[in-house]
């Protein structure tokens, strides 16, 4: 079985976790501003209790977002600078799908909306379909909460559900579910779908990882501050 650690920091939750033998090990810390002093030590820290380096893994995986701009952006360069000095290959995973991932795995069907606060009176937002493998049935996207759609019957995951509690009416009868673990994207739930990569082929050399941004404008100007205020 191959052996992957993932980096996973789009949120205030930054964390890591290794696979190996079948077992996953994780570390995670909290706070956006300390995200590029504490992923490395909590990775070291992995390693160094698994008695292996980063080279003998097979692949290093990373949430590429949607996220926090510095976050999504400290994940995509610590694993190419991680990849690069270790000659590993790296697998970018979708934050989202990895949240829709931990979802259906606590029970939550196989027919997922993730909807993760993206601040600014927005989300991000994406749903995916479970059979056989995950299918992308609404891709990522930036949105007003009331503009989040679902096709079918779907439960909903994500703190996006916590930031704008009232304004996802148009979801119906939707099932939300709030637990600590499915409200941000956690590395050890970017493995599974890191290793199915990995099984296929499906990685990159650590030169083309990219970060996944769907907002280019990360703060509102006074003026928009003021008349978001008013409305």
């Amino acid at each position: 079985m191959s052996t992957i650690v993932a980096i996973e920091t789009s949120t205030e939750l930054a964390c890591v976790a290794l696979l190996r033998n079948g077992l996953v090990t994780t570390r995670e810390s909290t706070g956006v501003e300390t995200h590029s002093m504490t992923v490395l030590p909590m990775l070291q820290q992995l390693l160094h209790e698994a008695g292996i380096s980063l080279a003998q893994c097979d692949a290093l995986a990373f949430g590429v977002g949607p996220g926090s701009f510095t976050g999504v952006r400290t994940a995509c360069g610590l694993a190419q600078g991680l990849a690069f000095g270790a000659s590993l290959p790296v697998v970018p995973v979708v934050s989202l799908l990895a949240m829709a991932q931990a979802a259906r795995v606590a029970g939550a069907g196989n027919d997922i909306v993730a909807v993760l606060d993206a601040r600014m009176g927005e989300v991000y937002w994406a749903q995916y379909r479970f059979s056989t493998e995950w299918q992308v049935v609404i891709a990522p996207a930036l949105a007003k909460p009331s503009a989040v759609i679902a096709e079918g019957e779907v439960q909903v995951c994500g703190n996006g559900l916590l930031a704008y509690p009232a304004d996802f009416t148009q979801l119906g009868n939707a099932q939300r579910h709030l637990a600590a673990n499915l409200c941000t994207p956690h590395a050890a739930d970017l493995l599974p779908l890191a290793l199915l990569a990995v099984s296929r082929g499906e990685v990159l050399h650590a030169r083309d990882a990219q970060p996944l941004y769907l907002r280019n404008k990360i703060a509102l100007t006074t003026k928009e501050r003021l008349a978001g205020a008013r409305t």
